[in-house]
């Protein structure tokens, strides 16, 4: 059994970050059918003409995320619907901001996960960025790698003998400098053994060629080699859907469904250990505009998804959908804050007090552990 590069052999957990960039609808992926107003407000939709998928008695996801049943069924998945943060600019960049950070606080909310964890579990991939630059949430955390694929964490084979080089300089150094270096040498060789092993996912697991899929299936390998990676963050782009919403958001949806599918099914038993957050910095407006899209709105829909959480439920406190029900120019209104989504996932993942994370914000934690 290969042991895990960290101080803490006997920590596995991850949580992974998805992030939907441009405003996914919530109501569009998970439709409030039970609601009366819901068929008028958008009467083009596959929940309203019945092609929803039922997840209780009220609300259905879209067919293009049914794949994502069988882990509701299972327990392993909980919807939050009416989900968002305070700020109601409805500006992409404003609201992935203020989310991202955690409210008006220096650092990213993950940053400061990672740096309230208890020290000997940090390793030199304890953070993980599936991608071209860090996003805002890490800001400040201990450590982080940010890499579009595998092959990046490595020394080409010319640079064998400064690799060689730099090995022989640290290992006279002495305390944490000497254990920091050699855990990046030794997170380095194991990636680059990943490399050159054709990876087969486990349980029948099946990835798409699409980009997403595949950065989750490489978070699946580093998992899966216990290198130590305790946050990481992965972004699926293009959720703003101001024109023909449906044609835009079908193949996203589904991207979406397949891949969480192929990660919960090819981690299996690891999934106990594994937390997948997907949240996005705001929803759509109720109603459809004459361009069959949606404008910027407010409230959306998270998605949880792990074998220590309580899924297998949507949780919500919805008010409805008639007029004096919304909000500004006809927005689902935040019922639930996504830092009471986020606090119990962390005090899963080992954090003894969230307020670290989100000082300054009364907590009110959503009961999913």
């Amino acid at each position: 059994m290969q042991t895990i590069i960290s101080g803490n052999g006997d920590w596995k957990k991850t949580l992974v970050v998805v992030f939907l960039r441009g405003g996914a609808d919530g109501i569009n992926m998970v439709a409030p059918v039970g609601d009366d107003s819901f068929h008028s407000l958008r009467p083009n939709s596959e929940a309203a003409k019945g092609n929803g998928v039922a997840l209780d008695g009220f609300f259905s996801l879209h067919p293009q995320l049914r794949p994502l049943l069988r882990a509701f069924k299972d327990g392993d998945l909980a919807v939050i619907h009416g989900t968002g943060s305070e700020d109601d600019t409805r500006s992409h960049f404003e609201a992935q901001d203020l989310m991202e950070h955690g409210g008006l606080v220096a650092g990213g909310w993950l940053g400061r996960f990672l740096r309230n964890l208890p020290h000997e579990a940090l390793g030199p991939l304890a953070a993980v960025a599936l991608g071209k630059s860090m996003p805002e949430s890490l800001r400040g955390a201990p450590s982080t790698s940010v890499f579009e694929k595998l092959s990046d964490f490595s020394l080409p084979d010319r640079h064998l003998r400064f690799r060689r080089a730099l090995e022989k300089l640290y290992t006279s150094e002495q305390g944490s400098l000497f254990s920091s270096a050699k855990d990046t040498f030794d997170a380095i060789s194991r990636i680059e053994s990943l490399n050159k092993d054709h990876y087969t996912p486990a349980n029948d697991a099946r990835y798409g060629r699409y980009p997403f899929a595949q950065g989750m299936l490489q978070l699946a390998q580093l998992i899966k080699a216990d290198v130590g990676a305790l946050g990481a963050t992965i972004d699926l782009q293009g959720w703003d859907s101001h024109l023909n919403q449906e044609n835009l958001m079908v193949p996203r949806m589904k991207q979406l469904g397949e891949t969480l599918e192929a990660f919960h099914q090819d981690l299996g038993k690891r999934m106990k250990d594994v937390t997948v957050v997907v949240m996005t910095e705001f929803g759509r407006r109720v109603s459809e505009n004459t361009a069959f899209g949606t404008d910027h709105g407010r409230a959306s829909a998270m998605f949880v998804m792990g074998q220590s959480i309580r899924g297998g439920k949507v949780i919500s406190d919805w008010k409805g959908l008639k007029e004096d029900q919304l909000e500004g120019p006809g927005d689902l209104p935040v019922t639930i804050n996504y830092r009471n989504v986020l606090s119990p996932i962390l005090n899963l993942h080992g954090l003894e007090n969230v307020q670290d994370v989100f000082p300054d914000f009364p907590l009110a934690p959503v009961a999913l552990v």
